[in-house]
């Protein structure tokens, strides 16, 4: 086992994983840009190093400034945490020429998942059910019309590296097509230095499920699914496990699916398998992603499975200590994500002094969190203020817990969507899980 792991990451996956590593017994470096000094993640590390300026381009992304750190700090593995460098198989072959264990899928894992479309042909190849799409990224505009004369409308727009919803757009015409390329084309190129798109037939009226999944190199098994159908432009907002949408014959078939496309890959570590299923319940594969999600709580609740734990000690070398028939599932869980965004105000993104940040605990609340009373909110960086999970004995229990839990956070100092988190929980089309990711949860009547 590791003695000293660095977490080349910031915020609350940053704070999850050094707690897991002390867990452990595991010593633990942090690396921070200067806008990060004060960080909640730089304090609670057995040792922590500046790896450069505010700019995430200057430090959570300067590969060469992060080999340096965890050479100096004597770090045998490096946990990338989830976003940044952590499905970049560039970062992962560099981690492999300095000795440094990287704590996730091997670069080949990495390259397969990180280009959608190649990860569509991957399914394919195993007879797993996906959406019309091009088979590889688009070479212009005139490429993407003369693609959807094949595929039909409406599509999706999509970027072929990354996620978290940037470079997607939902096209319905070829005007529309014409007014969002460039745009898409941008913003995937600045969110993941590739400006490579493509096309996906657009399912109306859909659900989000995934399956998440572990694997050691020759077992994988699965840890069941959640259900991610409340988003706001295509990112994720709440999410809840095991998706209250599906049956258990389709879970069956959604889980073993995903088993399937893992095996056949020979995964190694954490993963998760999306789906979109269709209003006949019939389910599509879309993507893998290569890391550890930010819903990753939501599985662990109902498990008891530590998912960091068990991606440290696959990594380890360590065999899978956990077969299919030792993973169960106990009550329902919720996780709502609290973001610095001014929800109340066409979604204006929130920096500065959080001069007052508190909420419930008790039974079946767990709270995921960087931020603290007096922190100063850098606005270089994504907006996750807070991850509220609430769990209970059934879903209309996790449901309430989460009302109530809700209800009681206090924040003050900047804006935040919690107002809206609270119109979704209140929602019947939610409360009845009968909503989908075209439903306007939360975001009706608004002043």
């Amino acid at each position: 086992m590791f003695k000293k792991i660095l977490i080349a990451n910031r915020g609350e996956i940053a704070v999850r994983v050094i707690r897991a590593c002390r867990s452990m017994g595991i010593a633990t470096v942090a690396v921070y840009s200067e806008a990060d000094s004060d960080a909640l993640h730089t304090h609670i590390a057995d040792q922590s190093i500046c790896i450069g300026p505010p700019s995430s381009a200057d430090s959570y992304l300067n590969i060469a400034n992060i080999i340096s750190a965890a050479v100096t700090s004597g770090a045998e593995a490096i946990h990338p945490g989830a976003g940044f460098l952590a499905e970049n198989p560039y970062f992962a072959d560099v981690c492999s020429e300095y000795d440094i264990c990287f704590i996730g899928p091997s670069p080949n894992h990495l390259t397969q998942a990180g280009d959608k479309s190649a990860a569509i042909r991957a399914a394919r190849n195993v007879d797993i059910p996906t959406l019309r799409s091009t088979g590889s990224a688009l070479d212009g505009l005139k490429s993407a019309r003369e693609e959807i004369d094949d595929i039909g409308l409406p599509v999706m727009l999509k970027a072929v590296a990354g996620g978290g919803g940037r470079g997607m757009r939902r096209i319905h015409s070829i005007s529309d097509l014409t007014a969002e390329f460039n745009n898409a084309q941008a913003e995937a190129k600045a969110s993941f230095g590739n400006s490579g798109l493509y096309l996906e037939r657009l399912l109306t009226n859909a659900r989000h499920v995934e399956v998440q999944i572990l694997g050691d190199g020759n077992e994988v098994i699965h840890l069941y699914d959640r259900d991610c159908s409340v988003q706001r432009r295509h990112q994720k907002v709440i999410e809840e496990g095991k998706a209250p949408s599906i049956s258990a014959e389709l879970r069956e078939d959604i889980t073993g699916a995903a088993v399937k496309l893992a095996k056949s890959l020979n995964y190694v570590s954490a993963g998760t398998v999306e789906f979109l299923v269709d209003s006949n319940d019939n389910y599509h594969f879309i993507e893998l992603n290569a890391r550890i999600q930010v819903e990753h709580p939501v599985t662990e609740m109902i498990t008891g499975v530590d998912i960091v734990k068990q991606q440290i000690m696959i990594a380890s070398g360590e065999p899978l200590t956990i077969t299919q028939e030792d993973v169960k599932t106990t009550g329902h869980a919720i996780e709502c994500r609290l973001v610095a965004e001014d929800s109340e105000n066409n979604w204006v993104p929130a920096a500065g002094m959080l001069q007052a940040f508190n909420y419930p605990q008790g039974p079946g609340i767990r709270v995921d969190t960087h931020v603290y009373s007096g922190y100063e909110i850098p606005p270089q960086y994504d907006s996750l203020l807070a991850k509220i999970i609430c769990w209970g004995k059934d879903r209309e229990s996790a449901v309430n817990l989460m009302e109530a839990t809700l209800e009681g956070v206090e924040l003050s100092g900047v804006r935040s969507n919690l107002p809206y988190l609270k119109r979704v929980i209140l929602a019947p089309q939610f409360r009845t899980a009968s909503h989908d990711l075209d439903s306007n949860l939360g975001l009706a009547n608004m002043d």
